[in-house]
């Protein structure tokens, strides 16, 4: 690693000292936000319109932050829960079909070994198993939103995966267990979709009219998140067109990770609202104290 120590020193290291001896010591009251990002199409990644600017907004309100961790709904692992511990994570093009520049982009965040073994530790210690994981890079659901919220590419990254077939109570225990990372100026990203469903998309026009069962939910889901109803939020089935808007929970997933790192004392901000394709809701929002 071209310090003198190999990996599992460094992991050792973070598990007996911390993640704010990792970090340093943050800001007196200072605390990192959670996030859930819908990250739409790869395509994103080029545009520069409503939703990117809305993503660096958000990024220039989050100063407090000084890593993230990531949860994507592209990562999804049996058997344990993966953390990836490069120092210099590749990215992961998990797309085809597309315009060749997007495959040229580069998003060049560092790791934090250190602060993926905090993470593991963490989980460990939860009961939840996990495993460092030292060659996986960041797929787009990391990185595409990353790009647009933090273009130096600056703060260190960590993506974990989630379980495969997790229910939401479990990957919202994932954000609980990571919670207290948010004091240590660790920001909480749960990146995936409030509404995704590949094959209703209308990918001719991407300012398409939305389609009213792609709305009802939607819609639903902005309901429960307004009156804090997180726990109602996990009965998503019961929603509107529910395995029409998430034919496969995946997508869905990881909004449970940013609720999971909540705090009673979080205002819930909206970073965007909106549709492309005619039934991608990009509905993205904060929680910050």
């Amino acid at each position: 690693m071209g310090d003198g120590l190999d990996r599992r020193e460094v992991l050792q290291g973070a598990a007996a000292m911390g993640v704010s001896g990792v970090l340093g010591a943050g800001q007196a009251g200072s605390r990192a936000p959670a996030v859930f990002v819908s990250h739409g199409s790869p395509m994103v990644a080029l545009d520069s319109d409503d939703y990117p600017k809305a993503l660096k907004t958000f990024g220039d309100g989050a100063a407090a932050a000084r890593a993230l961790v990531v949860v994507s709904a592209h990562w999804e692992t049996e058997g344990e829960v993966r953390v990836t511990t490069s120092a210099t994570p590749p990215l992961i093009y998990d797309f085809y079909g597309f315009p060749e520049p997007l495959y040229r982009l580069k998003y060049a965040a560092p790791g934090a070994p250190a602060l993926a073994g905090d993470v593991v530790a963490r989980l460990k210690e939860a009961g939840l198993p996990a495993v460092a994981d030292a060659e996986r890079g960041l797929d787009h659901g990391a990185w595409v939103p990353l790009l647009h919220a933090f273009p130096d590419a600056k703060l260190p990254v960590v993506q974990v995966s989630m379980p495969l077939g997790a229910s939401p109570a479990q990957v919202a225990r994932m954000g609980e267990v990571m919670r207290p990372l948010r004091a240590q100026g660790v920001l909480l990203m749960g990146s995936g979709g409030i509404v995704h469903n590949l094959r209703r998309l209308n990918f001719q026009e991407k300012n398409a009219s939305v389609e009213p069962w792609a709305q009802a939910f939607d819609g639903w889901v902005a309901q429960k998140l307004m009156a804090r109803d997180f726990s109602g939020l996990q009965q998503w089935l019961d929603a509107p067109n529910a395995r029409l808007a998430h034919p496969r929970a995946e997508h869905l997933m990881p909004l449970y990770f940013a609720l999971g790192a909540a705090l009673p004392e979080d205002r819930l901000t909206p970073v965007f609202e909106g549709f492309h394709h005619g039934t991608l809701s990009m509905r993205s929002f904060a929680l910050r104290a």
